[in-house]
This record gives C-alpha cells, structure tokens and sequence, in this order.
C-alpha cells in the first residue's frame, strides 16, 4: 500500500476546531455523571444515547443498515476500537486522576497513530510530523502545568488512558482501511449500535446498572450533552475529516482540546487566561504549523532560491 502525505485544507481545520469543542466537553460531562454512575454504565448510555438519537437522521437521508454479519463485521471491530475500548479505559482512568490530566494523556493520540500508521505502511513517518507532535504535547503541558494533580492510583489512571490513547490510534488505521468509502453518518450511527450492543453485555456483567439509584437531573444533562454533542455529532464530523485528510490528522484534535477549553473558559464564563496558558497555546500553534508542513515550503523556497 502505497505511503502518503496528506495536508489539511482549510475547511477541515475548521472541522478540527469544532471537533475539539465537542470532544473537549466529554473530560467535563464525565467527571459530572461519574459522581453518581459507573464508568461502563456510563459509556453504555453515552453511546447507546448516541445510537438513538441518528436513527431519525439515518431515515431522513434514507441510509439503509448493514446486512448479515459480513456487513456489521467492521462496524463491530471500529466499535470496539473507537468506542468500547478507549471509552472505557480513559473513564475508569479518570477515576483514579484529575479529568485535567486525562485531557493532558489523551493529547498522545496523535503520536499514537503517527506511529500506528508508519508501522503499517499507510503514511510516511516524516520527522517534521513527528517533532510537531512532540511539540504540540509539551504545549499542552505547558498548558495544563498546574491543574496536574495526582491521586495514590496515578500509575493506573496514567496507563489506562494511555491504552485509551493507543486504541484510538488503531481505530483510525482500521477505519481508513475498511470504511474509506462508507458516508460518514453510516460509520458514525453503525459503531456506535454495535458499540450500544457491546457495552450493554459489559456494564449487565460488571455493574449490573438495574441495581443502582436513579441518577440526579444534572447527571442527566450531562449524559445527554454527552450522547448528543461528544459523541453523535462528534462522530460524524470526525469521520468526515478522516474521510478527506486522514488519520494523522483528524487525531490532532486532541492537541487542540485544551486549547478550545480555555478559549470557551475565556469567551463563555468570563475566566481570566493566564501568561503559562498564552504561552502553551502559541506552542501548541507552532506544533500545528510544523505537522502541516506548508509553512517550512514557504520557507524553503526563498532559501532555495538564493
């Protein structure tokens, strides 16, 4: 298979921008309905939530479901890659460490599949990409330096959302791979109806939700805001960039989502930003710049030419 490079076109960074919004919000809505749910119970209703709330879209675009097992066979396998997996992981993760250092963990994705997608032959492992995704992580670093704190199962907390992170990155190899040319509304309601049906069998196993008090009004919003906006819509603007630039790509939202926190902070709920914050987004900015690579082209030809 033959190695590529793709570049971002300006309509999918705005894409990544309001990705990184939608999914920036799930480390919050988690940490809210935690307080009152476990994390497989949790996921079941996010993504079964989710699932419902495309049917009514799938019949308006007149999108028909897969048939026989042959045909949900990659719906099932990018189910369990993108969704059961790091869903799970990176929530029980959070029970052990701050949401804030789980946005920090999750930032490695894009390493993740830079190196995912080199191993497997699907894109060149180019240094520039590779040192922008470096920089990008000591950005968000930069970023979130003081919200780190830490818990007596940090070690654990650490490893699950990094297995969250990885798993993420398989995800987009398989998903390029064998649902290249599925609509991104299908792949986006199908994973996730799979995913319902896999998680539904965990949480009755682990968890047993029937058993548990009914959640508040506020865990409920949370789950909603959750299943509606970090997850439906999410997904179906995630694999309609992936579709158009690739998994390299569409992973950097996860440089981005610290970001776009502290601009809503700013803009949304008044909250001051401070010099460390200014400072790790221009970084994070800078890593952005280099991973695209147009703007070292801008440079190189005048220097060529002279």
């Amino acid at each position: 298979m033959a190695t590529i490079d793709r570049r971002m076109h300006g309509r999918d960074w705005a894409l990544l921008g309001v990705l990184s919004v939608l999914w920036g919000g799930s480390f919050f809505f988690n940490g809210v309905a935690l307080r009152e749910l476990p994390p497989f119970t949790l996921v079941f209703l996010r993504v079964a939530l989710a699932a419902a709330s495309l049917l009514p879209v799938l019949r308006i675009y007149r999108i028909g479901f897969p048939s026989g097992l042959s045909g949900w066979q990659p719906y099932f396998a990018i189910a369990l890659l993108n969704n059961v997996l790091p869903f799970s992981l990176i929530v029980m993760g959070q029970t052990y460490i701050p949401s804030g250092l789980a946005s920090i963990l999750n930032a490695t994705t894009p390493l993740f599949t830079v190196l995912v997608m080199a191993a497997a032959g699907d894109e060149k492992l180019l240094m520039r990409r590779v040192a922008g995704v470096l920089t990008g992580l000591i950005g968000v670093i930069i970023l979130r330096g003081q919200d780190l704190g830490f818990t007596s199962g940090e070690g654990i907390g650490i490893l699950l959302c990094l297995a969250g992170a990885f798993s993420y990155g398989l995800a987009a190899l398989y998903a390029r791979r064998r649902l290249a040319n599925s609509p991104p509304l299908a792949t986006a309601s199908f994973q996730l109806m799979a995913s319902s049906l896999m998680m539904a069998i965990v949480a009755a196993a682990f968890e047993r939700p029937w058993r548990l008090a009914m959640p508040g009004a506020t865990t409920w919003l949370a789950i909603a805001a959750l299943a509606a906006l970090s997850t439906a819509l999410a997904y179906i603007v995630f694999f309609q960039i992936l579709r158009r630039s690739g998994p390299s790509n569409v992973m950097l939202v996860t440089l981005l989502i610290p970001v776009t926190a502290i601009l809503l902070g700013y803009l949304v709920l008044g909250e001051s930003v401070s010099a460390r914050e200014i400072v790790g987004a221009a970084v994070i900015g800078s890593a952005l710049l280099l991973i695209d690579g147009r703007v070292l082209g801008f440079i190189r030809r005048p220097l060529a030419a002279s």
